[in-house]
């Protein structure tokens, strides 16, 4: 009797694990349609090119490399092993739960955490979007994914020096998105803002997207994906009381999105006298971005108020960087880094178990680490390559001088 229950544990937690790690995946989807969104038509067919290849390459990376070096202490080695490459035997973790010892497929953490990596090398995506060069682009997503990403993910989730120090991040609030923000802001200063954005009085000129539709639908996306990104990281939910936490957990994200939303859209009232989508859609993200480093601790009300305030500071953090002429045309480093940001200095007031001095030690690491490490990742591209295309071909669009064709050629000037 006990095998058996053990083997349906097994079994259970298997499936449960590889159905979030498919949720995760499809956040993919919500990025790409979020950023075709909020960005001009003629860039559109760029920035789906984008997200396609770097999902592709996050995962080979992290398949030859990236995994074992984020869990070197538990992978056994440096390099993936040939068994692992070809599909050898099968081996399993052991994670304690409160009816003893559960079992779970090892394929099934790799899958599950190959698609976070793809999530942190997403945000970079839309922050850089209209002017950077694809291939540029994507020779820094090989560095990202395979060395920069997993490095402070070995000091946190990898069992390195700041899970040693306490640090907590239930998700990845600052693992993942703060760590992704850190490395498009390096990226948008080295790559200045798209032209016409600001003016020499210090006037800013709005650049709507094309596609407001499609940037709703993608947040949709994220919103739905993020059950399976938070409620994963229970990482199993085959006894009562792992199941009752991925219960709360999923009712803390879906809250604390609300408060985000309702949060900005007033904020938007009050001070562009306008309920800007936009804003209401970057407040999703960013009440998803706050509960993310402990979406299990806080109750319901708790979870929507952390939200709500990520809400507030996405609205406030993307007018401040257009007053400092930082051009992020999707609000990626706002809605990921500055909700980042709050969503793990506030784990303290619902978690007696975390401390504040761990929380800012461990954000100010993953901030500094992956933001200089970026940044001399983009110089030497720059060096190297170039980063940007040349102002007539952005002036045209980076579709046609970087992929050869529109996303929307029945409407494009040249076929009127």
């Amino acid at each position: 009797m006990t095998e058996d229950i053990t083997q349906l544990s097994y079994a259970l937690d298997t499936f449960y694990f590889l159905i979030c790690a498919v949720l995760v995946m499809w956040m993919a989807a919500g990025f790409a349609m979020l950023e075709a969104g909020l960005v001009r038509a003629k860039n559109t067919a760029e920035i789906l090119t984008k997200n396609v290849a770097l999902f592709a390459i996050s995962c080979t990376m992290y398949l030859l490399f990236s995994y074992h070096l984020m869990y070197s202490s538990g992978a056994g080695g440096f390099l993936p092993s040939l068994g692992f490459l070809l599909g050898g035997e099968n081996t399993v973790d052991q994670v304690m739960g409160s009816n003893g010892d559960i079992y779970y497929s090892n394929r099934a953490d790799f899958f599950f955490q190959v698609v976070f990596v793809a999530t942190a090398m997403s945000i970079v995506s839309g922050a850089v979007a209209e002017r950077m060069k694809l291939w540029a682009f994507l020779a820094f997503a090989v560095v990202m994914t395979a060395i920069i990403y997993p490095t402070s993910g070995y000091w946190t989730w990898g069992g390195g020096w700041l899970a040693e120090l306490g640090y907590s991040d239930y998700a990845g609030s600052g693992i993942v998105h703060m760590a992704g923000a850190a490395a498009a802001l390096a990226g948008v200063l080295v790559l200045g803002p798209r032209k016409g954005k600001y003016g020499k009085n210090g006037s800013i000129y709005a650049i709507p997207g094309s596609n407001l539709p499609l940037a709703t639908l993608g947040t949709f996306i994220l919103w739905m994906g993020w059950f399976g990104f938070n409620g994963g990281s229970e990482l199993m939910v085959s006894n009562i009381d792992s199941a009752n936490n991925m219960a709360q957990v999923l009712v803390n994200t879906n809250a604390a999105a609300a408060g985000g939303v309702i949060a900005a859209l007033i904020l938007a009232k009050i001070w562009f006298r306008k309920a800007d989508l936009t804003m209401a859609l970057n407040g999703a993200i960013a009440g998803l971005v706050a509960i993310t480093a402990d979406p299990l601790s806080p109750t319901g009300l708790g979870a929507m108020l952390i939200g709500a305030v990520g809400g507030l500071l996405v609205v406030a953090s993307i007018v401040v960087l257009d007053k400092l002429k930082i051009d992020d045309p999707v609000g990626a480093i706002s809605a990921h880094g500055v909700a980042g940001l709050w969503g793990v200095l506030v784990v303290p007031l619902t978690n007696a178990s975390a401390s504040f001095g761990a929380q800012i030690i461990g954000a100010l690491a993953i901030f500094l680490w992956c933001f200089i490490a970026s940044l001399i990742v983009w110089l030497i591209i720059k060096a190297v390559m170039g980063v940007r295309v040349s102002e007539e071909e952005e002036y045209e669009g980076v579709d046609l001088a970087e992929c050869g064709l529109e996303a929307y050629p029945e409407f494009s000037a040249s076929k009127k």
